[in-house]
């Protein structure tokens, strides 16, 4: 804990420990080209010597694209880990509103681009859909109106996979259990229809029926059942996300459920100084 806080308040430390999660054995290169031979200028700045572009030690990372001090940065970063709001978060750091916000989206943004196509997922499989949004009178669960359907994979003692669909119709659930669950696991589901041709994909498909029970044996699907509780609850604090920003928002609890026991703040910096453009 000294350690960073350390870093949070003093800018040349901060940018020492950042330059060496930036720059592996601090072997610096073009981020156009990725040629080495670099000339040196002032404020910390180089050109290429091939392609002769001018670029900082961050230029083209996240962090790069949001002018505060490195030490604010981290400081942002530690309150990002600690889920702190964005208002109280500019509070603490005595910067703007939308200041914060935006580094909290370039967070979330590098957390999307980072773990998207991180997980393959083999062995005892649990699919499941769920759906967010605020609470509104009418139809609640598959069909309901103005909800954001979201498709759910779980590895038993591993990781989850959550992505937005656009139905629980078969061809979505399908598709989406093909492109990231190894054939021949075994996957278990609730009774819904769309799963009935999980056997015919190569998968061994075992199923619960929840208007009798919750559980049969091995066969349930309690672990996203926690993972929904968890993003629910996370997610109710914000009072509504955008459509269009939604899948960030849902890729952040993912990655939060994913390492819930571990200490965040250095994955979400090594995050936060790559290259966005070799993300893309």
């Amino acid at each position: 804990m000294k350690t960073i806080l350390k870093q949070l308040m003093d800018e040349k430390y901060a940018r020492k420990y950042l330059l060496k999660k930036r720059w592996k054995k601090y072997l610096k290169f073009c981020h156009r080209c990725r040629c080495r031979k670099l000339y040196k200028l002032s404020s910390n700045r180089y050109r290429c010597s091939r392609c002769k572009v001018e670029f900082n030690d961050f230029t083209d990372t996240f962090i790069g694209q949001l002018r505060i001090s490195l030490t604010d940065w981290l400081l942002v970063i530690k309150l990002f880990d600690l889920e702190v709001s964005a208002r109280r978060a500019a509070r603490e750091t005595n910067l703007s509103y939308p200041t914060v916000y935006k580094a909290y989206m370039l967070i979330r943004m590098a957390i999307y681009l980072n773990e998207k196509n991180s997980t393959y997922f083999k062995g005892e499989i649990e699919l499941d859909e769920s759906y967010f949004g605020g609470r509104r009178k009418g139809k609640r669960g598959r069909g309901a109106d103005h909800k954001v359907p979201v498709f759910g994979i779980l590895e038993r003692n591993g990781k989850v996979h959550v992505t937005a669909i656009k139905d629980a119709s078969a061809e979505s659930l399908i598709g989406e259990t093909v492109k990231k669950v190894k054939r021949g696991s075994i996957v278990y589901t609730d009774k819904w229809k769309s799963y009935d041709t999980l056997m015919f994909c190569g998968y061994r498909h075992m199923n619960v029926d929840h208007g009798e029970r919750f559980a049969k044996g091995k066969v349930h699907i309690n672990g996203l059942e926690g993972f929904w509780s968890f993003a629910k609850q996370r997610l109710a604090k914000f009072h509504g996300v955008s459509p269009g920003k939604f899948p960030l928002y849902l890729k952040e609890m993912e990655f939060r459920y994913n390492n819930r026991d571990e200490d965040i703040f250095e994955i979400l910096v090594n995050y936060t100084v790559k290259l966005v453009v070799n993300r893309l």
